[in-house]
């Protein structure tokens, strides 16, 4: 029978499970996460159990909080099993590597106890907070790259700062009160794939407490001194993470005895850029493998601009041609010469040097990572929430080479094959179901584009003035045209072969 996970079956695992080794009782907390799902399990948490399975850094073990209702399920899981779970490295030659992961020491879910949740965050041995709050947990508007203050849960915490529901409201309501104790400032740490992801943090956290005093006139104002004292390093992180399925749950259970209500699976390969401005201290994350570095911007591009931007190269053609899993996508000749293509022509010309990485090998690295058949990584979840993602990671690719006469062809094919994935329908008129936070605009401006061809174009929030751009919506239009009259498998034979 599988052993339920718990601190007290630790024991019990098979040796085939790697396990902690070190004593968790003597934890300390050190680190708030925010968002706690399969990348933060798969990625910070586990650089910092590398560190404690070396005997250090027993003070910066995890409290894990989440915000949002789905965040009950995660809970449930951790809170079963003493906050502890197996991370499952899939091979691509079938073999599966498990451990268990020891560096959370409690989970909370802010609904239950949003008090519970501040006093964690106002504790002074926690020296970060770190967030994966998603994109679009961040709030920017597309347009203007302004904080976007609409959703309610932010307007909610604006009229009552003392009592938060969001990831903004809960940091600067801490923040406040440690001010007012006398306790030094957390940094906050992003972890979220986006350009900047620091100064992202800075400018929207910073305009959401000035929201918050504009609000509170009576009170001592936050932003000014937020501005002043807390840190937002920038950060990198590259780790391909898929969703949990059954039948990973089921692996674990009857290859490994593990029983466990939600592990994690992820590749082998694992990569973290940090920029070091931690003014109360940090983990040792180099001795754990991550780069601490004085400029995170050119691996962020490099990891936004060839390995994301091609996530969405892969998958809309990919599932338009019949493909379900990336690793199929990338074990297509066709496709890989045109990912290939992508990156060394349009992607890397809007690279800055990266130090210490050869770029061609790199690219070479991400088709083999796309393509472990073990990981089995869904076009579903790379084509879900492309309005947050395209914007960020291939626009500005575009923008780039249309400015400086560069490529922009194999760019335009990705745009039109999400037009074309975001009319609901596919080539064998099976439906599609759009899973994005603006789904039902991107689906009302895909589902006019056969009367209207630029309306895919329109939403100035996603493409700025693309549709004003001749060239480009030359090459647009005929990509377009062509995926409705052949299908997506012959006009990327065309475009690769032309």
């Amino acid at each position: 029978m599988p052993v339920p996970l718990s601190d007290e079956t630790l024991d019990e695992l098979p040796h085939t499970v790697a396990r902690p080794t070190y004593d968790r009782s003597t934890l300390t907390p050190g680190i708030v996460h925010l968002g706690v799902g399969g990348f933060h399990r798969a990625h910070e948490a586990m650089y910092l159990d590398r560190l404690m399975e070396d005997g250090r850094d027993s003070d910066w073990a995890i409290v894990g909080v989440g915000t949002m209702p789905g965040d009950v399920r995660m809970r449930d899981a951790l809170k079963g099993q003493d906050c502890l779970y197996t991370l499952v490295l899939k091979h691509p030659d079938g073999r599966l590597e498990p451990r268990v992961i020891g560096s959370m020491v409690d989970y909370l879910f802010a609904p239950d106890d949003p008090e519970a949740v501040l006093a964690a965050m106002v504790d002074p041995r926690v020296r970060i907070v770190s967030l994966t709050i998603t994109e679009g947990g961040y709030h920017v508007n597309q347009v203007t790259g302004r904080f976007d203050p609409d959703d309610p849960a932010l307007q909610a915490d604006l009229d009552s700062p003392g009592t938060p529901r969001s990831a903004f409201g809960f940091i600067c309501e801490a923040l406040r009160r440690r001010r007012a104790a006398g306790t030094e400032p957390f940094t906050v740490l992003s972890c979220d794939n986006l350009p900047g992801n620091g100064d992202v943090a800075r400018a929207m956290i910073g305009a959401f407490a000035a929201l918050q005093d504009d609000r509170s006139p009576g009170s001592e104002p936050l932003a000014p001194w937020l501005a002043e004292h807390v840190a937002f390093p920038s950060s990198m992180v590259d780790r391909i993470t898929p969703v949990t399925s059954q039948e990973d749950i089921t692996a674990l259970a009857e290859q490994f005895g593990v029983e466990d209500a939600w592990p994690v699976v992820c590749e082998p390969f694992t990569q973290w850029v940090l920029e070091d401005s931690f003014p109360t201290g940090r983990p040792a994350f180099e001795a754990a493998g991550a780069q601490v570095v004085d400029d995170v911007v050119p691996y962020e591009l490099m990891k936004l601009r060839l390995l994301n931007a091609s996530h969405q190269a892969l998958c809309y053609l990919g599932y338009l041609a019949g493909y379900r899993y990336a690793h199929e996508v990338c074990q297509d000749p066709l496709f890989v010469t045109f990912l290939l293509g992508y990156m060394e022509h349009e992607g890397t010309p809007t690279l800055p040097e990266v130090p210490g990485v050869d770029l061609d090998a790199y690219r070479r690295e991400l088709i083999d990572r796309f393509a472990n058949p073990e990981v089995r990584d869904t076009l579903a979840r790379l084509c879900a929430e492309s309005s947050d993602r395209i914007p960020k990671w291939l626009v500005p690719v575009i923008r780039h080479n249309l400015e400086r006469g560069g490529r922009i062809d194999s760019s335009a094919l990705v745009v039109a094959s999400w037009a074309r994935y975001a009319e609901g329908v596919d080539e064998q008129g099976e439906p599609i179901e759009v899973v994005d936070r603006f789904r039902d605009t991107v689906m009302a401006a895909a589902a006019r584009q056969r009367e209207e061809p630029l309306a895919f174009l329109e939403d100035e929030s996603f493409f700025g003035d693309l549709r004003h751009d001749e060239r480009f919506t030359t090459a647009y239009l005929g990509f377009l045209r062509s995926l409705h009259d052949k299908g997506a498998r012959a006009t990327l034979e065309d475009h690769v072969n032309g």
